[in-house]
């Protein structure tokens, strides 16, 4: 037997090293998404040699699995969701050269990853590496690094090396600047013209791969086989700084942008706007300053927005799509225009009515506080005050409240 496919079929129980004692001609072994346990002995050595191995929500124990060792022909491996919470082995560094897609998402490795020998697709989202970002990655489709704990600064190779279709870095402690180099980018700076096949993307066969779950800021969306026509970048949740590069608006080819939630400031570019197969925008919890680019207005394809707490300015375009969008996708900004209820001067200025509390009628004088400010400084310095500064204006005061309480007394007692 030379392929062996079980996936997708929820099996429980375990699985020992003498079910694989007979299958020395396995090269394919397809068993992702069963409830399976398989830890074998630490120096169990496989008869097989596979090429393609997929254990996606087995459990394969705490520690990474030592007979991966002896697997020279390897070229796919999916343990994800394996429950491995053991350092990255140096040795499996060195991968084979032809190893061509690696997915290790969603357990618990540690350790700090300084070179992968993968061509075309890396996810290792979900664990709790550390240190820097890889500096020596090849040409890949897919690189997903999310929700780790890596830092440094996005490093300038990204332009140079890799043609993604997707690019996730979200949820990490990565600081710095957006790298301008990003523009290099060649899938995502190529309009894809899906229906005429001008642009031809791979499509995989490996489930994986195929029914990979992106998540765009606000919404799901399962591309299963068209997940090679997707264009993505995500940084969000870091600490980057600094302005968003023009340059990024070169990936005319980009289906979803997400810089939330970092500390980016300045103008967002106007030729963001010639992005115009985007669906998926997200600004949000920035610094950034100054008006929405009119080219916005070009976006027809947006079905997620999102520019709130920032500090915006101005009218909100106008386009069916902006338009569309709740006010939540605009609040925390000094924005006008519909869909919000504030409007708008010709200028694009908050009128007074409007302005929450900044326009003309907040800065009315409120007469009752001044007049109850008035009267007590008036009673204060024309009754109190001279008592304390005046020595026969106390003795007459005091007199004439005893004589006043003495005449209360006399009129009681009778």
């Amino acid at each position: 037997m030379e392929t062996l496919d079980f996936g997708y079929n929820l099996l429980e129980g375990v699985v020992l090293e003498t079910h694989f004692s007979k299958l020395s001609r396995l090269t394919t072994l397809k068993a992702s998404q069963n409830r399976l346990r398989f830890e074998p002995n630490p120096s169990w050595i496989p008869p097989f040699q596979c090429e393609i191995i997929e254990l996606s929500h087995w459990h394969l124990g705490s520690k990474f699995p030592q007979w991966l060792k002896f697997q020279n022909k390897l070229s796919v491996l999916d343990i994800s969701d394996a429950g491995i919470s053991d350092v990255m082995p140096t040795w499996f560094l060195n991968l084979p050269a032809q190893f061509e897609k690696l997915n290790l998402s969603f357990n618990q490795l540690t350790g700090e990853i300084s070179n992968l020998n993968v061509t075309d697709t890396i996810d290792l989202s979900s664990n709790r590496f550390t240190g820097p970002l890889p500096r020596s990655f090849v040409s890949l489709i897919m690189l997903d690094l999310s929700e780790n704990h890596f830092s440094g600064s996005v490093p300038a190779w990204i332009g140079d090396k890799l043609s993604n279709l997707i690019l996730d870095l979200a949820r990490n402690n990565i600081s710095g600047t957006i790298p301008k180099c990003f523009n290099k980018l060649g899938a995502m700076a190529t309009k894809q013209k899906i229906y005429n096949k001008v642009f031809t993307p791979k499509i995989y066969d490996f489930p994986f791969y195929l029914s990979e779950l992106l998540v765009l800021k606000g919404r799901e969306d399962e591309y299963g086989h068209t997940l090679g026509l997707v264009t993505s970048i995500d940084l969000s949740a870091n600490s980057l700084i600094g302005e968003i590069p023009k340059e990024i608006g070169s990936l005319v080819g980009l289906l979803s942008l997400n810089f939330s939630r970092n500390f980016l400031t300045g103008r967002i570019p106007n030729n963001i706007g010639n992005m115009e197969l985007m669906e998926s925008l997200d600004l949000s919890m920035n610094r950034l300053n100054g008006e929405i680019p009119p080219s916005f207005s070009k976006l027809n394809f947006l079905n997620h927005f999102n520019v709130s707490y920032n500090n915006l300015t101005g009218q909100i375009p106008t386009s069916t799509q902006l338009q569309s969008f709740e006010n939540l996708s605009y609040v925390g900004n000094h924005l006008c225009g519909p869909p919000l209820t504030k409007n708008c001067t010709s200028k694009g200025i908050l009128t007074d009515a409007t302005n929450n509390g900044s326009s003309s009628d907040g800065n009315k004088v409120n007469w009752l506080y001044v007049s109850i400010i008035l009267g007590f400084v008036m009673g204060f310095w024309g009754v109190v005050a001279p008592l304390f500064f005046f020595r026969s204006w106390r003795i007459a005061y005091y007199q004439k409240l005893d004589h006043i309480c003495g005449k209360l007394y006399v009129f009681w007692a009778t």
